[in-house]
Order: C-alpha cells, then structure tokens, then sequence
C-alpha cells in the first residue's frame, strides 16, 4: 500500500509543477502580448509622425536651396532616408529574435537539472 501511496504523491507533485509552470507561461504569454500591443502602438505612431517630419523637413530644405542644387539635394536625401531605413530595419531584425517565455524555459531548465541530479 505504501508504494502505491507514494505514486500517487508523485504524480500529484508532478500535475502540481506541471500546472505551476503553465500558470508561468500564462502570465508570461498576457504581459508578452501586451507589451507587443503598446509596442506596436507606439511604432505606428512613430513612424507617421517621423514620416511627417522629414516629409516636411526635406521639402523645406529642398525650397532653401538655389535651384541648380535642389536635384542634387533630393537625391542626396533620398540616399540619407535610405540608409536609416536600412538601419531601422536590421535594427528591428535583431530586436525580432528576442525569445519569448525565458523565464518558463529556464524554470524547465532547473527542474530538468534538478531530476537529474536526484539517484
């Protein structure tokens, strides 16, 4: 009876840890989706406002200018946008491979150790 007892407190513990590291990922998975939210707000309203800027920044620029140098200005500030856009963009990229649920997979991780290193 005793051994039977003693699968059972070890299944329960197992269904406890389970059901422990599932809450984790649960709450990981809301505070993840709504900081994507926020971040995703935020980008669009970045860019329409930055687009608008240099919208108007480089016509007032481009207006400066005598007019034998504005196509020589235009071009150079579409080398200029062009190089941030490409920097934004492999900056962004990299900001894309950030894991999600870290904490989930090393809480895994330490019990995965921990069971290992019991006889």
């Amino acid at each position: 009876m005793g051994l039977l007892q003693s699968a059972q407190g070890l299944l329960a513990s197992a269904l406890e840890l389970g059901r422990t590291r599932l809450e984790l990922v649960s709450v990981e998975m809301q505070e993840l989706l709504a900081r994507l939210v926020l971040i995703m707000i935020g980008a669009v309203a970045a860019i329409l406002l930055a687009a608008l800027a240099l919208g108007f920044g480089a016509v007032a620029l481009v207006l400066a200018v005598p007019g034998e140098y504005r196509v020589a200005l235009t071009a150079g500030l579409a080398l200029v946008f062009l190089v941030a856009a490409l920097v934004i963009g492999k900056r962004a990229a990299r900001e894309a491979k950030s894991r999600p649920f870290q904490a989930s997979l090393a809480e895994l991780q330490r019990d995965l150790d921990e069971l290992k290193t019991r006889p």
